[in-house]
C-alpha cells in the first residue's frame, strides 16, 4: 500500500459514498419506499460514463474508503452522495423530504459510525425550503453532520424563499454546499451533443456558475454575513472569470438590479465564507489563490467517481513547486477543516 509521507494535514473536502436505491430503501418512510426509482427524477441521458466499469472504483464500501483514506494519507474526507446527487429534481417535496431523510440515516449508520475521520454532510431537500431547514438541523443536532449539500434542480438558491434556510444554518454554524452532477440535466442543450465529454466539460462549470451568480448577485452574503458557503467539484478557475463579469455589472446596474449590496461581489469573498473547491492538477490555481485570497479554496478528491485520479491527485497537489508550503497546506486540508468546524 502506497501512502502519502508527509506531516501536511490533508482533510477531503468533497469524497463521494455509492449510495444505490438498494441501499437507501430500508430507511425510506411507507409510502414512498415502494417507488421503483428512488435516486433522482430526470432519466439517464444515455452515455456510458464509466466506459463499461473501466473507471472509477465501481464497488464501494467502507472498507474500500478506509483503503483510500490510507492510500491518500487523508487525516478525514467530508461524504457526498453518488445516486442521490440527482435528487433535486425530485418533482414531489414529500418524496424528497423522506429521500433525504432517510439517505442521512444511512450515511450516518453505515459510514459516521464505523470511523470517526468520515463526515457527514446531510442532503436537504431543497424543492421545501422549510423542510431543509428542519432537516439540516436534525443531521447537525442528531447525526453529528457537519453541512448541508444544496442538490443541482430546476432551483436557484438565491431566491428568498431559501433564506430561512440559510438562517438556520447561520445559526447551527454549518456550511452549506452548491453541488452539481457533472450533467446539464434538465436543458435542452445536453442532447445536442453526442459525447460524454462534452457534456461534462460544462456540466459542472455551468451549475456552479448559474448558482455562484445567483446567491452573490441576490445578496445572501450579505443577509447572512457569516454563513458560510461551498462551491464543490468545477475547479476554480472559473470563478476569477465570473466575478470580473459580476463586478462589471454590478459597477453598471447594481442600484436597480442587486441594490441590497453594499460591495461588489467580489469583495464578499474577503469575508472569507465563501469556499471553492480546485482540481489538483489546475494550471492557473496559484493565480487563482492570488485573486480569491489563498485562505478559501480546498482539496476535493472525488474518489470513487470515473473522473477522480485518486490518490494521485493528493500526491500531485503536495509536490506542486509552484504553491509555497503555507499555500500547500491551506488548499490540502487548513482551508477544509476551518470550511467545516473540524477540530
Amino acid at each position: 500500500m502506497t501512502t502519502t509521507t508527509t506531516a501536511t494535514l490533508c482533510i477531503d473536502a468533497d469524497g463521494h459514498v455509492r449510495d444505490t436505491d438498494e441501499d437507501v430503501r430500508p430507511y425510506v418512510s411507507p409510502p414512498y419506499n415502494e417507488r421503483p426509482r428512488l435516486s433522482g427524477g430526470v432519466a439517464r441521458d444515455g452515455f456510458d460514463n464509466t466506459l463499461g466499469n473501466r473507471l472509477g472504483t465501481r464497488e464501494v464500501d467502507v472498507s474500500v474508503w478506509l483503503d483510500a483514506l490510507e492510500r491518500g494519507g487523508l487525516s478525514a474526507s467530508v461524504l457526498y452522495p453518488t445516486g442521490s446527487l440527482a435528487c433535486g429534481w425530485l418533482r414531489e417535496p414529500g418524496f424528497a423530504a423522506a429521500r433525504a431523510s432517510a439517505y442521512n440515516d444511512w450515511l450516518f449508520d453505515v459510514y459516521l459510525k464505523a470511523d470517526s475521520r468520515f463526515k457527514g454532510v446531510a442532503l436537504l431537500p431543497v424543492q421545501d425550503p422549510a423542510a431543509s431547514a428542519a432537516e439540516l438541523r436534525r443531521a447537525v443536532t442528531e447525526l453529528g453532520m457537519v453541512g448541508g449539500m444544496l442538490p443541482e434542480g430546476p432551483h436557484l438558491f438565491g431566491k428568498p424563499e431559501f433564506d430561512v434556510l440559510y438562517e438556520e444554518a447561520q445559526r447551527l454554524g454549518v456550511p452549506l454546499a452548491a453541488h452539481g452532477s457533472g450533467r446539464l440535466t434538465g436543458l435542452y442543450d445536453e442532447f445536442l451533443f453526442d459525447n460524454l465529454s462534452q457534456v461534462h466539460s460544462l456540466g459542472h462549470a455551468f451549475t456552479q456558475m448559474k448558482q455562484f451568480v445567483s446567491i452573490i448577485l441576490s445578496g445572501v452574503p450579505e443577509k447572512f454575513p457569516d454563513l458560510k458557503i461551498a462551491f464543490l467539484e468545477a475547479g476554480c478557475g472559473w470563478a476569477v472569470y465570473m466575478l470580473d463579469r459580476m463586478d462589471e455589472r454590478y459597477h453598471v446596474r447594481g442600484r436597480e438590479d442587486s441594490p441590497i449590496l453594499t460591495k461588489y461581489p467580489s469583495e464578499y469573498l474577503a469575508s472569507g465564507n465563501i469556499f471553492i473547491s480546485c482540481e489538483a492538477e489546475e494550471r492557473m490555481l496559484p493565480e487563482t489563490l492570488r485573486v480569491l485570497g489563498e485562505d478559501v479554496i480546498v482539496f476535493a478528491s472525488d474518489f470513487p467517481h470515473w473522473d477522480a485520479e485518486f490518490p494521485e491527485n493528493v500526491h500531485h497537489l503536495l509536490a506542486r513547486e509552484d504553491l509555497t508550503p503555507a499555500q500547500r497546506e491551506k488548499v490540502a486540508g487548513r482551508n477544509a477543516q476551518r470550511l467545516y468546524g473540524l477540530a
